[in-house]
């Protein structure tokens, strides 16, 4: 059961609302945390019975407010809260977070403290430490997940900071919560024996590109508060006309799916679970912002990006007219087109005239037009016309997502479209959560 208030879903995506429902057993066995079972088909309604007579037995606020939860967990099907879901990547960690807003005063006056506690810290702050950051901007609302109506929040913050946030989740005591913390990305297993270590958390792993696809079909589906979540630039090859247009992914397959992280993964995906790795390349996110660091001296992707967005790339790079005069018209190669990204820097008088903001732009120039050309080839060979870009990289980089509309649509003389999507790079988080809800509490 998941929708959206005012924003229906644009297309059937063949999830179940956003997330499979949960598999129902019909035989008699019934797995647990625990590893045991029941005898009979009705071992889940013998628990409920037991968990209410604890409930009733039992004397220990703290103990009741768990056990009321897990009934309820039980009865509707669904994981106790917090719901998170964590993507930890390279370079970057996103979290989101369901806010519930439909808490009645039993569950409010019942409910443990360090939960509150947690559903406070995350929502009435928008910085987290020095490099935590809640994006406001792309909060869903009015979400109906598992039958709760509520916030979706998108947190993220450098993997670098990782073992400050296992320390957070220790220090508020998160293992006693009974929560299942769903992730996927590479950190889930660089970082596993820490959360069992520093926190007493065991992570449930998820691979990457799954949860990348789920969360992306979701979130489209459920639109933006109301928005279309996917967009496309009308009017790519002429600077002066080219508008941001939204776009409704009706009968999204197939499609190529360039995810933009510290590296790049290319996908082609024919339906929600039938898709392929189709190559990749290890120039991406990551090098644009170590590039930068070195040559430029700065410290965070948004220096680089603010540098970039001054610069001047063609003070760096040599140009087709720089080699010809002009056009190579035989092969339709304007002349403001890059030859030899970085070929003017052989020189040295070149190099003393150029500025940092120069070598910033002429990298986020090299490193997209690099993952510009992979993708177009890869589209011609996998015979797809829609090419959808996501990835942190493309976060406040309307340089990038411009350059990248304009290569789709002039080499490929308007035959691939380029879309984008408001949610860049929070979709194996969604996915992760989405994981999450398919779940049932069983401890």
């Amino acid at each position: 059961m998941v929708e959206q208030n005012g924003a229906g879903p644009c297309r059937a995506t063949g999830l179940h609302n956003g997330f499979h429902p949960p598999q129902l057993s019909t035989g008699g066995r019934g797995s647990s945390a625990g590893g045991g079972s029941s005898s009979s088909g009705h071992g889940g309604m013998d628990s409920l019975h037991h968990l209410h007579q604890d409930l009733q037995n039992n004397g220990s606020p703290a103990k009741k407010c768990r056990l009321r939860r897990r009934m309820d967990s039980g009865k509707k099907n669904r994981p106790p809260f917090p719901w998170f879901g964590m993507d930890i990547g390279g370079t970057l960690v996103k979290l989101v977070y369901f806010e519930p807003k439909d808490i009645t005063a039993e569950e409010e006056q019942e409910e443990v403290e360090n939960l509150k506690s947690i559903r406070k810290y995350l929502t009435s702050n928008t910085a987290y430490g020095k490099t935590g950051i809640r994006d406001v901007h792309l909060e869903l609302k009015n979400l109906t997940m598992c039958g709760r109506k509520g916030n979706l929040h998108f947190i993220r913050f450098p993997t670098q900071a990782m073992h400050r946030f296992i320390q957070m989740g220790r220090d508020k005591n998160f293992s006693s919560l009974h929560t299942t913390l769903c992730a996927t990305g590479g950190g889930a297993y660089k970082f596993e024996e820490d959360f069992r270590t520093m926190a007493d958390l065991e992570l449930l792993k998820l691979d990457e590109l799954d949860c990348l696809i789920q969360g992306l079909l979701y979130v489209d589906s459920v639109g933006f508060n109301g928005h279309p979540e996917c967009y496309f630039f009308e009017n790519p090859s002429d600077p002066q006309n080219c508008a941001k247009r939204p776009f409704c992914l009706d009968n999204p397959f197939p499609m190529l799916l360039v995810n933009i992280g510290s590296g790049v993964s290319i996908l082609a995906v024919y339906s929600k679970d039938n898709y392929k790795r189709v190559t990749g390349t290890s120039l991406g996110g990551g090098t644009f912002l170590g590039l930068c660091c070195l040559l430029t001296g700065c410290e965070t992707f948004e220096e680089a990006l603010e540098m970039a967005a001054k610069g001047d790339g063609t003070n760096v790079d040599k140009l087709v007219k720089d080699i010809y005069g002009g056009d190579y018209e035989r092969f339709g190669l304007q002349g403001s087109a890059v030859a030899s990204s970085f070929g003017h820097m052989m020189s040295k008088e070149k190099r003393d005239s150029i500025s940092k903001e120069d070598l910033a732009r002429a990298t986020l120039v090299t490193i997209t037009n690099n993952i510009g050309s992979i993708a177009r080839m890869c589209a011609v060979n996998e015979k797809i016309e829609r090419v959808v870009f996501v990835g942190n990289f493309l976060r406040i980089n309307m340089v990038s997502t411009k350059l990248l509309a304009y290569a789709m649509d002039f080499w490929s003389k308007g035959q691939l479209k380029a879309l984008f999507l408001e949610h860049e790079g929070y979709f194996g988080s969604v996915g992760a959560l989405l994981e999450l809800l398919k779940m049932t509490d069983d401890i």
